[in-house]
């Protein structure tokens, strides 16, 4: 069962970037490429941390790295350009819980540009042990995640 879906997930990462944008925090909004690296992170964080996954939805193995297809195809439209988050997005529906996680993967790898998290995840055994085009399985993100990023 997992927390949240990938769409919410990604609504909440956008608001999250807007904000920031909006407040002179940050001069640019997230892009897909940028959006599907974060959701990579957030799916591995939430499963190395709790042991279940964020979304259901599979991340795969792409030529720029992980992508989950039904985010990228829904805002592939946009290019490179930023994308504008979902003005009927309710950050409530999803636990606080979900959302500290969240905002420490906002907080650790939003601050790098698309291009570097891209370069990032090439580094990193889920991508790299993974066929083109496979799916990245979810077991080998929560062990590298374990192992890498979450402190025990």
């Amino acid at each position: 069962m997992a927390y949240s879906t990938a769409e919410k997930v990604a609504d909440w990462f956008l608001l999250r970037s807007k904000e920031d944008f909006i407040s002179g925090i940050s001069d640019e909004q997230i892009t897909n490429l940028k959006l599907q690296k974060l959701l990579y992170y957030a799916q591995g964080c939430v499963l190395a941390i709790t042991g279940a996954p964020l979304f259901d939805d599979d991340l795969e193995a792409w030529a720029h790295g992980p992508v989950v297809p039904k985010i990228y195809h829904k805002y592939k439209s946009n290019g490179s350009n930023s994308i504008e988050p979902d003005n009927g997005f309710d950050p409530d529906s999803i636990s606080p819980e979900i959302i500290d996680i969240l905002e420490t993967v906002y907080q650790e790898f939003g601050q790098y540009s698309a291009w570097k998290l891209r370069n990032m995840t090439h580094e990193e055994k889920p991508w790299i042990e993974t066929p083109k085009n496979g799916i990245i399985s979810k077991f080998s993100m929560q062990k590298y995640f374990k192992e890498v990023y979450v402190e025990q």
